[in-house]
């Protein structure tokens, strides 16, 4: 009995209960099911580079091949044998196998990765193991098996796989609590890498994807956790209203690339007129741009905003000795051709093993029939007694046998047919003997020399496979798109100055300019408040707004000019100064800090333009003089939060625009970067020059296209450009080109005639080709001529193309150079020329870019010819203050 408060209950009565804990449950079962799946499905295994799935797909392909195609669905129903789950998972891992041209020897639709589509069922298409698989994949004699999972057959533990292939194929899966993402090598540099670990020497592996495009591998981390890998689709300028994207990123499609840029248009992102998918057996999208849209900025927009440039994450995890191990993309190839030199090995002592055996066997064969020790069991009635008689017969003839004789060998004496015994030839025996000891010194010699027959065997693989599988994506590295200056301004800004507000839904107040929904806008107060925001619908910044514009981050061109009243009656000042580097909605004091200060005039240059200004005093006291003028050329550039330079310590009347002024800054500096196809102001490259605003740049291409273009540092560049520098426009171009119709070859010189126009200054002729082109002003070339059957060669003819040809239109043939044969042109060095000295402006040093920070007080970071201000005493009358970029507002 139990008892329970006043309640008895009888044990009898009631059933006894189990109480079974459900955490103890969970914990068993879900480490059960996690280790299931990371161990069964999800991770390849590093001896082999195959999950389990891929290793039975293998082995099935290996059971039913006879050198034919089989159904797909055949070999599905066959894996089934080995595979414990349904034949939709097999024949989506089998598909995904055959996509990557390297196993599985295709035939039908088996879907494009290119495109995305899927490939047929499994009914409709066909397989059948390509000859690289058989070559290194299967050794039934060095595999180790086990018992497949209901026990009917036998399956590989892993298959002998002499080759780096989960390298060369990248594996990807989702376990419990962990996951995987190998990328793909390319085929040639696995196996370079492969003989360089062999000859002990260092080696770098990268990916190498099937799609094609660039890669920016600088990040990639050898494939471990926190490694990053930036794809970028090749896109390239079809003509001025049409970009072309020839390759597409690792992980995407033309579909979801396609998708994609719609977004980004539809979203105001970019503006496309419209899109053609024209792909076949290569990529091939049309993007055709509206008039007017840049098309070297819509293609960084398309980096920016779309999926033409995607990040991938690899993450190195693989399965050894049945646990998850994190390791780096060289650690797996030096593992894996590790393995495959002691699987060669392996292959080598067993086949070493058998001709040591053959030659065993054919020796006492070559002994008991020579000798006719056969006749001496014709009188023996026993079976021991014809064992023992062998045996006896044999032993004065085995002394140079590499082993005792066994009754195994004596029973297979014994099976020799009476016909090979009278047809046996004592020579053609002596002849397989010898030829077997030769085989076995050579597999003697590569067991020696283990190595270096592991560097043949890789070589051959090259040599045999590796026709055709090339790098596929190029290795550059990025610069980073900033966004916000490829985005199409696709919303408008307006402003209520005197409520304060800001934003893009005032559409009844005035209009600023057009903007991005990504942008930051910078405003300028009557009080010297400046603040920086992020564009919104209505955004409150502060009232009495003078100056309102989108700002741009790193931006030390644009100066704002500034004279300000300090306090309610004190002196004024005048101020200039960069802003670069702010924290993002802070409220910054441009004057000393004193209430009731005042801006009284207030400018935005844009290339830091230094205007004149007069000054005008109220008449008070003794002020004799009461005007003057003041040039902000001589005026410092300093930091935002300096307090400036007196102006006069009495009241302003007026301030007046009396003319506007020319940049104070230098010419910029422009480098060209070739790592990353890019220009760049950070001196990063080859400086191509210093660049005012009306200056250009040159650039000639390869196929003879010539254009001008103002050096901004969104241009792309053509992969044939061979001159890229400033242009100077009274200086000649000359150039040595091949006519393909008249099949001559031609000298012309010409200047650029339209700057604004992209022309061609070659024939038009498929075979038309340019030779040489030097923007040098006295050019020189060496011709070479091809020596004629029967005739002596021709000497080298040295030519002054600034005397051979005047200059002449872009679009004139020029003069032949010669009707003789040529070999070859070579470009000398040009003749001495002195160039006329080009007329600087007056300069001053820009500001160097500053970095987001909360520190107002900045030290003075430009300097220019003169330090000194004038500060002349006049008279004043009533306030007002000038606003906007040279416009005067009164108040």
């Amino acid at each position: 009995m139990i008892e329970d408060g006043n309640d008895l209950i009888n044990e009898q009565d009631e059933p006894k209960e189990t109480i079974t804990r459900i955490t103890g449950m969970y914990k068993d079962w879900f480490l059960d099911y996690a280790s299931y799946v990371i161990l069964e499905r999800a991770v390849p295994a590093i001896e082999d580079g195959f999950k389990p799935v891929q290793r039975r797909i293998m082995h099935s392909m290996k059971d039913l091949d006879d050198g034919r195609y089989n159904k797909v669905a055949n070999i599905v129903g066959h894996t089934m044998q080995y595979h414990p789950h349904g034949d939709a998972s097999i024949a989506d891992a089998m598909v995904q196998i055959g996509q990557k041209d390297l196993l599985i020897d295709t035939q039908g639709n088996w879907g494009n990765i290119l495109t995305g589509d899927s490939a047929a069922a499994s009914r409709y298409i066909e397989a059948r193991l390509s000859k690289f698989a058989l070559d290194v994949v299967y050794n039934p004699k060095i595999t180790e098996w086990q018992a497949s999972y209901d026990g009917r057959r036998k399956e590989p533990v892993n298959l002998p796989v002499m080759f780096p292939l989960l390298l060369a194929q990248g594996g990807e899966g989702i376990a419990v609590g962990l996951s995987t993402k190998i990328l793909p090598h390319n085929f040639i540099e696995l196996i370079d890498a492969s003989i360089k670990h062999l000859r002990g020497k260092r080696f770098t592996i990268l990916p190498d994807f099937p799609t094609a495009g660039i890669a920016d591998f600088s990040n990639y981390n050898d494939g471990l956790r926190g490694g990053r890998v930036r794809v970028r689709a090749k896109i390239s300028q079809l003509d001025k209203y049409t970009l072309v994207i020839t390759e597409i990123p690792f992980g995407t499609n033309t579909t979801t690339l396609i998708d994609s840029i719609l977004k980004a248009n539809d979203k105001g992102k970019i503006k496309i007129k419209k899109i053609e998918d024209n792909t076949a057996a290569d990529v091939e999208i049309l993007v055709h741009l509206p008039a007017g849209i840049s098309p070297d900025k819509t293609i960084d927009a398309l980096y920016a905003f779309t999926s033409c440039e995607t990040s991938i994450s690899p993450l190195g995890c693989v399965i050894e000795d049945n646990k998850p191990l994190f390791i780096g993309v060289t650690e797996m190839l030096r593992r894996s051709t590790d393995n495959t030199v002691q699987l060669l090995k392996s292959d080598l002592e067993i086949k070493l093993d058998e001709l040591e055996e053959q030659w065993h066997f054919a020796s006492l064969e070559r002994i008991f029939i020579e000798k006719r020790i056969y006749r001496d069991i014709e009188e023996e009635e026993t079976w021991e007694g014809v064992i023992r008689a062998i045996d006896k017969g044999l032993q004065p003839h085995i002394k140079h046998l590499k082993r005792a004789i066994t009754e195994e060998d004596i029973v297979r004496l014994t099976e020799i047919r009476i016909k090979r015994i009278s047809k046996f030839d004592i020579d053609k025996a002596q002849q397989k003997i010898e030829a077997l000891e030769d085989q076995i010194a050579e597999i003697k010699h590569h067991l020696a020399n283990l190595i270096e027959y592991a560097v043949t065997y890789f070589t051959r693989l090259k040599k045999d496979y590796g026709e055709g599988r090339e790098r596929k994506t190029e290795i550059r590295a990025f610069d980073d798109v900033d966004a916000t200056k490829v985005v199409i301004r696709n919303t408008k800004l307006y402003v209520n100055r005197a409520e304060g507000f800001v934003g893009m839904s005032l559409k009844k107040d005035e209009y600023v300019c057009d903007c991005s929904d990504i942008d930051d806008i910078i405003v300028f107060t009557g009080e010297g408040k400046m603040m920086v925001t992020k564009v919104d619908a209505k955004t409150f910044v502060g009232k009495d707004i003078i100056h309102v514009d989108v700002f741009n981050k790193k931006d030390n061109r644009t100066i704002y000019n500034m004279i300000y009243r300090d306090g309610k009656g004190g002196p004024s000042y005048i101020k200039r100064f960069a802003v670069t580097g702010i924290t993002r909605d802070k409220e910054y004091d441009l004057t000393n800090g004193n209430k009731l200060s005042t801006v009284l005039y207030f400018s935005a240059n844009h290339n830091g333009e230094a205007e004149v200004i007069t000054i005008l005093l109220r008449q008070a006291g003794s002020i004799k003089k009461l005007k003057w003028d003041i040039d902000f050329s001589d005026i410092l550039i300093k930091g935002r939060g300096s307090k400036g330079n007196l102006v006069t310590k009495y009241p302003i009347k007026k301030v007046e625009l009396k003319e506007k002024g020319l940049s104070t800054l230098k010419p910029r500096k422009i480098w060209f970067d070739d790592a990353v196809q890019r220009l760049n102001v950070d001196g990063r490259g080859e400086l191509i020059g210093e660049f005012r605003g009306e200056d250009r740049i040159l650039i000639i291409n390869q196929s003879g296209v010539v254009k001008t273009i103002i050096p901004e540092i969104t241009a792309h560049f053509d992969d044939d450009m061979i001159v890229l520098e400033k242009w100077i426009p009274k200086k000649p171009i000359s150039a040595i080109y091949y006519d393909g119709e008249k099949e001559r070859y031609y000298v012309k010189r010409f200047l650029i005639e339209n700057e604004n126009k992209e022309e061609v200054f070659i024939s038009d002729h498929d075979k038309s080709q340019l030779e040489i082109v030097s923007t040098d002003c006295r050019p020189m070339a060496e011709v070479i001529y091809a020596k004629q059957k029967g005739k002596d060669p021709k000497d080298n003819e040295i030519v002054n193309l600034e005397d051979f040809i005047a200059i002449k239109g872009i679009k004139a043939i020029g003069n032949q150079l010669t009707t003789e044969k040529i070999k070859q042109i070579n470009l000398l060095e040009p003749l001495a020329y002195e160039a006329p000295e080009e007329v600087h402006a007056d300069e001053i040093e820009v500001v160097d870019e500053e970095t987001f920070t909360d520190d107002d007080n900045i030290s003075t970071e430009i300097t220019s010819k003169n330090s000194d201000v004038p500060t002349k005493k006049e008279d004043d009358e009533d306030d007002f203050k000038v606003g906007g970029e040279g416009q005067i507002t009164l108040f």
